[in-house]
């Protein structure tokens, strides 16, 4: 008889009654603890790549320090150094988030459907959201184009810029079937780098002026392609639609 009382102590996890009704409890009590200290790790870590963000476009990547980016996170030192070892760490994830994020954008912007559009819309649809993320985003114009960044981020943005070349062309070339693939490359190359540098423009200004250049680069872009395609081309712009004028074009 002791020993089935034994057993029976054995099975029924010790003692009746109250404590193990108290373990449980305790255990269960136990498991969303981990998951908070998560989330709130996930939440400072975000805090402090926003911050990142901030100084780096206030102060440029070259000028920014581990102390700046704490203490607009309004942490100590110390609690940044517990997230990341040094500011270039800070800036590789930072970067690695935005690569991604323009990833999907520059995907949506180089849909192929858009080969269907005449020029002016499809230039709308390619620039609008390029352009809009990099205003949304001004650390990732900072972290790609900047100096004595790290090179990962350098690599990654490379490879990056051959890709989005590779997609201009695909674009073009449904545009420009009947001309030479070496000059498609070439209107393309330069197609891409009107664009960067009207980029720069637009990132320096603000408001109605950024709108403006915004405005120009369109009309840029349409009047550098528009001859290319011919009168005949299913591509035209609509009757009557113009390349956008810098007083009266559209406003993205």
């Amino acid at each position: 008889m002791p020993e089935a009382r034994a057993k029976k102590g054995a099975a029924g996890g010790g003692a009746p009654g109250k404590p193990a009704a108290a373990g449980a409890t305790q255990g269960s009590s136990r498991t969303p603890r981990p998951r908070r200290r998560q989330a709130r790790r996930e939440a400072r870590n975000a805090q402090l790549l926003h911050a990142a963000a901030s100084v780096f476009c206030t102060s440029g990547y070259t000028a920014s320090s581990t102390n700046a980016i704490a203490r607009e996170a309004g942490v100590s030192p110390g609690t940044l150094y517990q997230f990341f070892p040094n500011k270039e760490a800070i800036a590789v994830e930072l970067g690695d988030q935005l690569l991604n994020r323009w990833r999907h954008t520059y995907g949506a912007a180089f849909d192929q459907t858009h080969t269907e559009l005449p020029l002016d819309r499809m230039l709308d649809a390619v620039l609008d959201p390029l352009i809009a993320f990099n205003c949304e985003n001004p650390a990732f114009f900072v972290l790609m184009h900047g100096s004595e960044i790290p090179g990962r981020i350098t690599e990654e943005h490379d490879t990056l810029h051959a890709t989005m070349l590779s997609r201009v062309e695909e674009i073009l070339a449904g545009y420009l079937p009947d001309v030479p693939a070496a000059q498609v490359h070439r209107v393309a190359d330069m197609a891409f780098m009107a664009f960067k540098a009207g980029l720069d423009l637009i990132m320096a200004h603000e408001g109605e002026e950024r709108d403006a250049y915004i405005r120009e680069l369109k009309t840029i872009m349409f009047r550098y392609l528009d001859p290319l395609l011919g009168d005949d081309s299913p591509h035209q712009a609509t009757k009557n639609c113009q390349a956008p004028q810098p007083h009266q074009g559209r406003t993205p």
